[in-house]
């Protein structure tokens, strides 16, 4: 078997997706690892005047990381990589404690585009961040990962319903609720577990935002390995894209031209329609004060966005061999191939010719391949943060991805080798060019 290139990225990816089942726990991963780096964490209520170097904030499952050159000028335009760190999943309701005819269950609620179908018969976990009552009536924030096989939400068996493999349509509020013990309800029984885990009492959790995982770990597939399997490679594969050209950019030898950005924002899957997305002012509001920070007045803050550039970094769609007819005939990329630049007139996508050929250029310099994809013009297209950041920001913006499989599944697929092509692309458009 031939080693694929970029492996060692791979290898790193599925660690990072590993311990990354939530949006706040790929935020703490990140920071983690910007922290080793040399970045420092800001809080929105420090000074911030004279900063340089590597800084990043957090926000809830949002971060923002940058890295200042030293003596780079307020004016000094930025390169941003636009993410995002959620997934269509399971979502735990406020009251979870439900169940029927001697079951003990938990209510749950579907966030994003979720097929519900790849949710069926597989072991779940729970994970997410608990608000407890702190010390002097102050709230704190603590993760949660329980990756042990607690729920199932199990299919109907064949015998049952002879109509399945024709399409059975899910009732989401009537058949998702999984399945954790026998019993009748018992009210507060998932709070005392959940809060077990992390050593609190169930008294001191005063809130949650708690969501259920596969607990099945992160894999290669293929006759050589040539797939990586996982869930939530979307985004989860961009955001540790970006993480790795972010740290390459600060740690270089040579200082960037540009002022390299990290966008991961969260809540995309279901509109960015939050303090955290990438509607939000959280992006436009900390770009502002990093020139501020370097005595920049509105004038800098205008050259700095006007020589901006933006890629917005999301999943793909491969051609599906079984169903090629759904991809557009001309445009049907293949995992491996590199990443793709995703193009709609519609501007479903951002991407124009000025994106396309700068990202292309991007490729050159990093050598790695890179593919056009365009959807079928006989279906909807999807869409990313890129018009979303590009409306905001008013910065030329290219929507690129890694091509995949079961996009949205509680298991997607992609290439091994595109993972470590995107950050290497992305690290090459960060620092020159």
């Amino acid at each position: 078997m031939t080693p694929l290139p970029h492996r060692s990225h791979a290898d790193d990816l599925l660690s990072f997706i590993q311990a990354s089942p939530s949006p706040y726990h790929a935020v703490a991963c990140a920071a983690q690892r910007l922290e080793k780096a040399g970045f420092r964490e800001l809080r929105g209520t420090d000074d911030w005047t004279g900063t340089t170097g590597g800084c990043f904030v957090t926000r809830g499952g949002a971060l923002i990381a940058w890295y200042v050159p030293e003596g780079a000028p307020a004016h000094t335009p930025f390169r941003i990589v636009g993410t995002h760190t959620d997934s269509p999943n399971l979502r735990v309701k406020p009251t979870p404690d439900t169940g029927t005819a001697g079951w003990k269950q938990v209510a749950v609620e579907v966030y994003g585009g979720v097929p519900l179908n790849t949710w069926l018969d597989r072991d779940l976990g729970i994970s997410g961040r608990l608000a407890l009552r702190g010390p002097g009536g102050m709230v704190e924030s603590r993760l949660v990962q329980i990756d042990e096989p607690l729920l199932r939400v199990p299919q109907l068996a064949i015998h049952l319903d002879r109509t399945v493999n024709e399409g059975l349509a899910l009732d989401r509020q009537r058949h998702l609720a999984p399945l954790w013990s026998l019993g009748a309800p018992e009210e507060g029984a998932l709070l005392r577990r959940v809060a077990r885990a992390v050593e609190a009492e169930p008294d001191d959790v005063l809130g949650w935002d708690l969501m259920l995982h596969d607990v099945q770990p992160p894999g290669y597939l293929g006759a050589d390995r040539e797939f990586v399997v996982s869930a939530r490679l979307d985004n989860l594969v961009s955001v540790h894209a970006g993480i790795t050209a972010l740290v390459a950019a600060a740690t270089a030898s040579e200082e960037p031209a540009y002022v390299p950005v990290l966008a991961a924002f969260d809540h995309e899957e279901v509109g960015s329609g939050s303090e955290t997305g990438a509607q939000s002012p959280l992006l436009e509001r900390v770009l502002s004060r990093s020139v501020t920070a370097r005595d920049g007045g509105p004038e800098d803050w205008a050259r700095a966005l006007d020589g901006a550039f933006c890629v917005s970094s999301d999943m793909a769609h491969a051609v599906h061999p079984n169903y090629a007819e759904r991809h557009d005939p001309g445009h049907q990329p293949l995992p491996n191939g590199g990443p793709t630049v995703k193009v709609n007139v519609n501007q479903r996508y951002a991407t124009d010719s000025t994106g396309m050929a700068v990202f292309a250029a991007a490729c050159e310099r990093a050598g790695a391949p890179w593919q056009p994809f365009v959807s079928n013009n006989a279906m909807p297209c999807g869409t990313s943060i890129g018009p979303l950041t590009a409306a905001r920001l008013g910065v030329t913006t290219v929507d690129v991805g890694v091509p995949g499989l079961s996009m949205h599944s509680a298991r997607e697929l992609c290439g091994a080798a595109d993972p470590g092509h995107l950050a290497a692309v992305l690290g090459a458009f960060m620092t020159s060019g």
